[in-house]
């Protein structure tokens, strides 16, 4: 199976971005990564995101009747990649699709498309091993799977902040700090923390405990209003993680 490109962060605090895919989604990652996003995370909607809350399933729901499906999603990834030539470009998706897709043709066609590397929700670590991609953990995982993880990971690890789904909330969970602590004495991987990130505030203090932030639901919401509203909001979470 192709192996997609990795990205290693640098020691620099790193501000991810997540957006749906749909036909205007180019213009607004360009906007994102004007406003001062690293990375940013494609997702492709699926009908049974289990990972995702009330605004991400909305989003999806719209895109899949706008007809954003798998090919277009690349064509979307496609766009975004001429129009960033440089950033690290992640789709986000589900195993479901990849099997109705084709496995070893999904991880082809995302390669030829522009995808630095890519993001499988519901995929254990120990499952598609060849696929490489971005692994992800929880409050709830075992130092063995957080280990294995740390050593399957494509470049970084994603910390999910809490047990359930996507979405804003008002405080930064308590169980990311203790997260944190377990997997920097289980691997060296760049930590990125992500769930539950919206604010200003939320970001900054993610941003000292972790190696970067990734911020969905909220990004999504603002991005309905364009990217010019979007490139300001993003604006202002940079300034919040640069502050460490």
């Amino acid at each position: 199976m192709c192996r997609l490109r990795s990205f290693v962060s640098p020691a620099v605090k790193r501000l991810v971005v997540y957006l749906m895919a749909e036909p205007e989604t180019p213009e607004l990652a360009a906007a994102a990564v004007a406003g001062g996003a690293d990375l940013v995370e494609l997702g492709f909607p699926f009908s049974d995101p289990l990972a995702d809350g009330p605004v991400i399933r909305r989003a999806a729901e719209r895109a899949l009747a706008r007809g954003m499906r798998t090919r277009a999603c690349l064509e979307c990834l496609a766009r975004t990649r001429e129009l960033l030539p440089d950033t690290p470009l992640v789709p986000m998706t589900y195993a479901s699709i990849l099997e109705a897709y084709g496995w070893e043709r999904f991880s082809a066609d995302a390669q030829a498309a522009g995808a630095t590397t890519l993001i499988v929700a519901d995929l254990p670590v120990d499952e598609r091993p060849e696929l490489r991609r971005v692994q992800l953990v929880a409050p709830t995982s075992t130092d063995e799977r957080i280990r294995l993880a740390g050593e399957r990971t494509d470049g970084w690890l994603y910390l999910v902040t809490l047990a359930g789904t996507t979405g804003a909330r008002t405080e930064l969970s308590p169980a990311l700090a203790p997260l944190v602590e377990r997997a920097r004495r289980l691997t060296r991987v760049p930590l990125y923390a992500g769930f539950g990130i919206s604010m200003p505030e939320h970001a900054r203090t993610a941003a000292e405990l972790a190696d970067g932030v990734v911020v969905g639901s909220r990004a999504v919401e603002v991005a309905e209003d364009g990217p010019r509203a979007l490139e300001r909001y993003v604006r202002s979470l940079r300034e919040a993680v640069d502050r460490n």
